[in-house]
Order: C-alpha cells, then sequence, then structure tokens
C-alpha cells in the first residue's frame, strides 16, 4: 500500500457503468479506492444517465485536462426504441405523455425512415438534460415544470443500423458525433414512424478507440482488490488521447514550454510552414511523455508562425 502512494496517479480508466446508478456514483466509488491516505482529482468524460450503461471514461489527475479532447470523440450506442409511448424525458425514467397504437411496421420503412437521419441532422436536447438556458441547467426547470425552448443544435449521425425489430422495440446501432442525443433521436425516428416512441435502453459501446469491452465493470469497484485493478489498468496521459498526431520535442524546448513558451513552427516542423499539421491538434513528446496538446489552425495564427499550447502536463 505504501509503495503506490508514492505514485502519481494520472490518465485514464475505461469504466462499464451499470444501470441504476449515476455517472458520479462511479466517480465517487473511485475516490473512495484511489483516496486512501491520498488526494487525486477525478472527473468522467461524458456523462451517462442513470436507465444507461456502458462506457465511461474516467480521468484521473492530469487527466481530467483532456477531458475536452476525449469528449469529442465519436461515440457508438445500442439503442432499444419502445414505440407508442412518450414520456416527458425521453426515456423510461420520465411520466408517459402519449400513447399511439403501433400498426405493423415493415422492415423495409423502418430502414427506409432509419436513412433520413444519417448526415448532419437538427435536433433538440431533451428538456431533462444538463444543457444551460440562461445559466441553469435545464433538468432543473423542467423539475420546477418550467417550459423552455433550447436551440436546435447540429449533430451528425455516422451510421444507423437496425439490429433487431421485435414490435413495439426496435434495436439500433448508433455512431455519432459527440453532443448527440440518442434520446432525442428515438424521439424523433418514433414520430417519424407515427406512433411515437422513447428510448428504454441505452449502452455506449465506444468512444473513439475505446470499447467497454476493455472497461472494468463498476461492481468490481466494491470487491478488496479494487484498488490494484485500478492502478493497473490506468491509461497513462499519452495514451489517452491516441488518435492525435505526434511531435517529439527536445528536453530544452520541453522546459521551455513548461514556464509559458509558445514555440514557433519551425520550432516543431521541418517545415516552417507546418504543411500536413493544418488546422488540427497535436501531442507534444518529451522523453515517451506528453507534455503538451497543442493546437495548429492556420485561421487561428494568422500568420504568425506560431502553435496555439492549449494545455501543459508536468
Amino acid at each position: 500500500m505504501g509503495f503506490w502512494m508514492k505514485q502519481v496517479v494520472e490518465g485514464l480508466l475505461l469504466i462499464d457503468k451499470n444501470e441504476g446508478e449515476t455517472s458520479y456514483d462511479v466517480v465517487k466509488k473511485i475516490k473512495s479506492v484511489l483516496n486512501k491516505g491520498n488526494r487525486v482529482k477525478v472527473g468522467h468524460a461524458g456523462t451517462l444517465d442513470p436507465f444507461a450503461s456502458g462506457l465511461l471514461i474516467i480521468l484521473l489527475g492530469q487527466g481530467t485536462g483532456l477531458s475536452p479532447f476525449v469528449m469529442s470523440e465519436k461515440k457508438v450506442y445500442l439503442a432499444t426504441m419502445y414505440l407508442g409511448v412518450e414520456t416527458d424525458t425521453l426515456d423510461p425514467t420520465g411520466r408517459v405523455i402519449r400513447t399511439s397504437a403501433v400498426c405493423d411496421l415493415k422492415p423495409d420503412l423502418i430502414e427506409e425512415k432509419a436513412r433520413y437521419f444519417i448526415g448532419d441532422i437538427k435536433q433538440s436536447p431533451p428538456m431533462y438534460s444538463a444543457v444551460k438556458y440562461k445559466g441553469t441547467r435545464a433538468y432543473r426547470l423542467a423539475r420546477k415544470g418550467i417550459e423552455v425552448d433550447l436551440q436546435m443544435r447540429t449533430v451528425t449521425i455516422d451510421s444507423l443500423q437496425i439490429i433487431s425489430v421485435d414490435l413495439p422495440e426496435i434495436t439500433m446501432e448508433v455512431k455519432c458525433s459527440s453532443g448527440t442525443y440518442i434520446r432525442s433521436l428515438g424521439a424523433d425516428f418514433g414520430r417519424e414512424l407515427g406512433p411515437g416512441a422513447h428510448i428504454k435502453h441505452l449502452r455506449r459501446l465506444a468512444c473513439g478507440s475505446f470499447d467497454v469491452e476493455n472497461a472494468i465493470n463498476s461492481n468490481e469497484l466494491l470487491a478488496e482488490d479494487a484498488l490494484s485493478v485500478l492502478l493497473d489498468r490506468i491509461i497513462n496521459l499519452r495514451d489517452a488521447i491516441p488518435g492525435m498526431r505526434e511531435i517529439e520535442v527536445d528536453s530544452i524546448l520541453a522546459d521551455k514550454v513548461r514556464h509559458g513558451y509558445q514555440p514557433a513552427l519551425k520550432d516543431l516542423c521541418e517545415d516552417s510552414e507546418g504543411r500536413g499539421y493544418e488546422n488540427t491538434y497535436v501531442k507534444l513528446i518529451d522523453n515517451e511523455r506528453l507534455l503538451a496538446v497543442a493546437e495548429l489552425n492556420k485561421d487561428k495564427l494568422k500568420g504568425r508562425g506560431k502553435i496555439i499550447i492549449k494545455k501543459v502536463f508536468y
């Protein structure tokens, strides 16, 4: 036990959250395991609703600074719509607001309607969501019976595959952009089919290159050996954003960056114009460790010949 207390606990954990617990419940479990005699900062990237299960990415220590980069990744969900019943929360926890008969929908029709939702689409966030309206979380207003008009947003559905049809239930696998609400997608899809629907079951299968199959089930966080399991499964900062390109820097430049220096493109790239790295994020690597995340965006740089350091790690 004494040995690990000397370790710096930082990085990323993959947790398979169970139905019925909140994302913060999982955070509290992990804090309880890791904070025995030591303080470890713990957060998560991308909330899962209590009725949902699946991949929840936990951020530890300096890993909390990676939240915007992890959350921006594509997500994959397995979702089951229940046709003919609409609820105010768009899921099974809400109040039923409308019921309709479900006719014998043909598979070809379901597939045709599903194609309407592939690509860039507009959707409204659910009233029972963490979206803010004039500084207040929408779900807080909804619980008080206050109705507000939440601004529609554009999201991207890369694929929507119908897995099974057992009316009144339809199960689908959805790959989508960050910010997509599967509950809203289910409600819109249900109305397009006619009888309306809510999402009965929801499971997050993947986020970027991370898959729920490689996650620790949240029940394991209560086991006696939970501490050793967690420490063994922490993904280091460098590997926590695997899809991002890397640039190696020497120790002299690394020290300057840690003290606030904003390097020029010529410090990092053989091509002083940064060709090949336009409009992207890159990882700066010092001695095999993550030094910083930097942005190369020519529109923002305005010809200054510098990159923008977004986050430095020590």
